[in-house]
């Protein structure tokens, strides 16, 4: 089930909250809504982030998988760098996963929502959320910051 052209982009600029304490405070909406969500960031990034969430809180647990198994498309939330083809949402993190999504600002179009998750204290993540804002704005999308 892919999205209906909402095209909203929410920024989360990490300044407080770590990226899981935010993905597990925005994630279990997405599963509730029933949407299946796909991760992007570097793969070192993703491989901790695959971790920590096995390691997590079983209270606030997320179920998902790192791409590249056999059962990905049985994946409520897949963590890889793959086409949004298949997703209703889709999660940004890091400089070189916001440069390439400032570079198709139009696959936001298709998706319910698209999460900007960076790092106040990275340089490259804050340059590449600003450059990605820019382009969110000029192709009509609707941007939200928190």
């Amino acid at each position: 089930m892919r999205g209906d052209g909402v095209g909203i982009v929410v920024f989360y600029h990490l300044t407080q909250s770590s990226a899981v304490q935010t993905l597990q405070a925005i994630l279990p909406r997405a599963l509730q809504a029933k949407w299946r969500v796909l991760i992007r960031a570097d793969a070192p990034v993703l491989a901790d982030l695959d971790a920590k969430l096995w390691q997590g809180d079983a209270q606030v647990f997320i179920p998902h998988g790192l791409a590249g198994g056999v059962h990905d498309a049985d994946q409520p939330i897949l963590l890889g760098n793959l086409p949004s083809a298949g997703f209703d949402a889709l999660v940004l993190m890091g400089a070189a996963a916001l440069e390439l999504a400032a570079l198709n600002v139009t696959e936001a179009h298709l998706l319910h929502r698209v999460w900007v998750l960076f790092d106040a204290q990275n340089t490259a993540d804050m340059a590449a959320a600003r450059a990605l804002w820019r382009g969110v704005s000029a192709a009509g999308l609707h941007a939200q910051y928190h």
